[in-house]
């Protein structure tokens, strides 16, 4: 019974084909939360899938409705080996994005795993279903080789991260007691770059919200009253450019951090920014001036302009347009509230002139807060140091990832200590046709996995 051990049993799930059975079981529910149709098969995967498994290894396990409507149901598995001994939480979600079944590859199919070379294909495989999956796995690996872990297991599967975890937040906080732990240790997102292992902290966070200018009901024909009407369309362009400019520098200064912390710009010189072959070559001339590639998305805000229109862009008339809009967001760290951001848009506006733009949130969309931990702190030396002893290589340590999920539950409402040890990497095609995780990934990430439970096991948590 060693380490090594532990890491080779967990390994070998790949590599004899037990996991890919697993897998191909859970890709086949069809567990895509934004079809309005998938309730049953969010509950059946639940029920039918997880708990039997989880039961398996120990865990009493209960499904539990979403406080919100608009969300699908909660599983909360407990294993409790003693009272006395520290608990891990561990978070996955079951659901995913819709198959966009006609895009995929011939001889692919969303909803069927497909093996074609070192890729595994199938809806959910790396988002999420793949990554919690290795992860019980190794956990299980371990359970099975020692006989006991030395700790105690909390999981919280959830089915509506794709829809914006609609009553995560309320849910953690009804069942604080259940989901009482030490540390939150997870899978989801992408590896920076393919080859090196990443740890993530927490999380940016995301804000939407419209700007619209109109004038007027209807068209007027753009040879009568052109030129005598105020275009709308014109007059949000150089809104947007006020705030934006055409290097992608944020002009309105009070939507950005003051200045990236000093600790966090030390863990962020250790880290490259690299979608591999197949993701989008970054452009180096676009964002605030000054800034590596890992500062600009992970240690400071953006503004993006995710939709604008004017007109009828489907079909365009010879008319000036009553209206236009456009659908904006800003991701971002700590280091700014999220309630400051629209008032300053507001007064930045009005003193540019633009009285005529309004600015609106969106009611009911995804808003997750962010979150970020010390990168030099206690957990993620402790975590780090485990990925070294189990790939040879030390992690790049990222404060907080760029994009969002629901850890502000898991951080600010539960206050647990957050990492998240991806097992995937960016060009990876999750929400998208043709997603697929890289078996060498998930085979490493089986690895590190194993290790890092048996240390747990073995090792004084940091208090």
């Amino acid at each position: 019974m060693t380490r090594d051990a532990a890491i080779e049993a967990a390994t070998g799930l790949l590599d004899d084909g037990t996991l890919l059975e697993v897998l191909a079981r859970r890709v086949a529910f069809r567990t895509a939360s934004q079809d309005p149709e998938s309730g049953p098969h969010l509950l059946a995967y639940l029920r039918d899938e997880i708990a039997p498994d989880l039961e398996r290894m120990g865990f009493a396990c209960a499904i539990h409705p979403n406080p919100d409507p608009r969300g699908g149901p909660f599983l909360i598995g407990r294993r409790v080996e003693d009272p006395a001994l520290p608990t891990l939480l561990t978070y996955g979600h079951g659901d995913t994005v819709p198959g966009l079944d006609e895009g995929w590859d011939e001889g692919l199919s969303p909803w069927v795993l497909t093996r074609r070379g070192d890729r595994l294909y199938g809806r959910g495989i790396v988002d999420n279903k793949g990554q919690f999956t290795a992860n019980l796995a190794a956990l299980d690996a371990v359970r099975r080789l020692r006989g006991r872990l030395g700790f105690n297991v909390i999981v919280l599967l959830e089915t509506s991260e794709e829809v914006g975890s609609p009553g995560i937040d309320a849910f953690c906080r009804a069942h604080r007691a259940a989901l009482a732990a030490d540390v939150l240790i997870a899978s989801d997102g992408p590896r920076l770059v393919p080859e090196v292992p990443t740890l993530t902290l927490g999380t940016r966070g995301a804000v939407n919200f419209d700007l619209r200018v109109r004038y007027r009901e209807g068209g007027h024909h753009s040879g009568n009253w052109g030129g005598l009407l105020a275009n709308p369309g014109v007059r949000l362009a150089h809104a947007l450019a006020s705030i934006i400019d055409r290097d992608g520098r944020v002009l309105v200064r009070d939507l950005l951090p003051e200045a990236i912390p000093e600790n966090v710009r030390r863990a962020l010189a250790g880290c490259r920014v690299d979608g591999g072959a197949d993701g989008p070559a970054i452009d180096d001339w676009w964002g605030e001036p000054g800034l590596s590639a890992a500062e600009k998305v992970f240690g400071w805000n953006t503004f993006e302009i995710l939709a604008f229109s004017t007109g009828r862009p489907a079909a365009p008339v010879n008319a000036v347009p009553p209206e236009a809009f456009a659908r904006c967001q800003i991701r971002y760290t700590v280091d700014r509230p999220v309630e400051s951001f629209l008032p300053a848009l507001r007064r930045h506006l009005d003193a540019a002139g633009f009285h005529d733009v309004t600015v609106e949130r969106v009611a009911g969309g995804a808003e997750w807060a962010p979150t970020r931990m010390d990168p030099e702190g206690p957990w993620p030396v402790l975590v780090a140091e485990s990925i070294r002893r189990s790939t040879g290589q030390a992690p790049m340590i990222v404060p907080n990832a760029g994009g969002s999920l629901p850890n502000d539950s898991f951080a600010v409402t539960l206050g647990l200590p957050t990492i998240y040890i991806p097992h995937s990497y960016s060009g990876c095609s999750q929400h998208a046709p043709n997603e697929h995780a890289l078996l060498p990934l998930m085979r490493e990430g089986l690895a590190i996995a194993a290790g890092l439970f048996w240390d747990l096991g073995e090792t004084a948590w940091p208090g």
